[in-house]
């Protein structure tokens, strides 16, 4: 049986006197098991006896990352960093945590230093490689990869990934190897049309792609991710009514993927049916904040029913998340100037023609890379 709970101030008494790493291994217990809230308590206990307990904030950092608190996480775990800066451990997770978050750029800086201090350990050297794919640093990603292969050619994500980083990097040698073992493995397996699909759509194949994606649908109809692609190439062929439905169909298979309501919500918003798009918007961001796509899509609907105010809003929240979309930035100009913020629109605009002078293609998402690397 378990000790007796114990009041809010009797227990802050107790922790005082109690013995930190008699607590410290009660929280890690409790982590191991999954008892968040009992670790959670346990290893702020350790820290109103030792406020300096570098550990006990890198537990605090894992339990919040379990939450997907990742606010809290972050701070437990930077604060860890700076009282344990030579543990790579903290920094993978402050990498992490940044990486469940789809920002890829800030997750390169702590996985990278995490490779340097560890060049012959997997996972972050694969979690870096996706980051610089991620990212378009073609380059980076074919030379961080590479050396996994005696560990991953027998896995289909990473001969993708390390396919298409190779072709756009210019390795060609690399590039047939990685697809070559990708067949090889694949062996004509839903799982291998899924890639194969994928790999046609990133490079706007979309016949190609669809043929694929079908061939691994017929097979496999509850195969994750195989109806999101569809509905993405459908989507870019301005085939909404058959996007839409590809997206409902993986929804009744991931009902959970934030994704796939983003990308309903641009089907619907296509097909001029508002109410829908913003239905769908709304809840892709209520699994997942900060996606700044769904956000810019509001910002859409509202500037179309004359809601400046709201419009504005949202396009501040996609421009504050991905500070690098041209339309996002455009967006606000417009709102700016059409609620007579004239010089702050200038601004704006400014940004957005600066930005467009760069502009890249619309990068395809990924949902099944970030799902095979948790």
């Amino acid at each position: 049986m378990g000790a007796p709970q114990v009041a809010g101030g009797a227990r802050s008494a107790q922790a005082q006197s109690a013995d930190p790493a008699q607590l410290f291994r009660s929280g890690e217990e409790a982590l191991k098991h999954g008892q968040l809230d009992d670790a959670e308590r346990d290893f702020r206990q350790v820290l109103q006896i030792d406020p300096q307990a570098g550990g006990a904030y890198a537990n605090l950092g894992v339990v919040y990352m379990r939450r997907k608190q990742w606010t809290k996480a972050l701070q437990s775990l930077e604060k860890a960093e700076q009282l344990m800066p030579r543990v790579p451990g903290i920094r993978l997770n402050i990498g992490l945590a940044y990486y469940r978050q789809n920002e890829f750029l800030k997750a390169i800086p702590p996985f990278e230093s995490v490779v340097r201090d560890q060049p012959s350990v997997e996972q972050p050297r694969y979690l870096l490689g996706l980051c610089y794919f991620f990212a378009e640093r073609w380059d980076e990603a074919a030379n961080t990869l590479e050396p996994l292969w005696p560990l991953e050619s027998e896995k289909l994500p990473y001969l993708y990934v390390l396919s298409n980083a190779a072709n756009r990097a210019g390795r060609k040698d690399l590039d047939e190897r990685a697809a070559a073992q990708l067949l090889k493995v694949g062996n004509d397996s839903p799982e291998y049309h899924l890639f194969a699909g994928k790999y046609h759509l990133n490079r706007e194949e979309y016949d190609l792609a669809i043929a694929e994606f079908q061939a691994a649908a017929k097979t496999n109809p509850r195969l994750a991710f195989v109806h999101f692609n569809l509905g993405l190439a459908h989507l870019r062929r301005q085939e909404y009514a058959a996007a839409r439905d590809e997206f409902l169909k993986d929804i009744a298979v991931e009902p959970d993927l934030a994704l796939n309501y983003d990308q309903l919500g641009e089907t619907y918003w296509q097909m001029e049916d508002d109410t829908n798009a913003e239905k769908s918007y709304r809840e892709a961001i209520r699994r997942a904040p900060r996606l700044a796509n769904s956000h810019l899509g509001l910002a859409k609907i509202y500037q179309k029913q004359g809601k400046f105010a709201a419009a504005l809003a949202e396009a501040d929240a996609a421009v504050k998340l991905d500070p690098e979309r041209t339309d996002a930035h455009y967006m606000r100009g417009q709102l700016l100037l059409r609620m007579g913020r004239k010089e702050e629109a200038k601004k704006e605009m400014a940004l957005a023609a600066g930005a467009n002078e760069q502009k890249k293609p619309a990068r395809i998402p990924s949902p099944e890379l970030l799902q095979d690397s948790q």
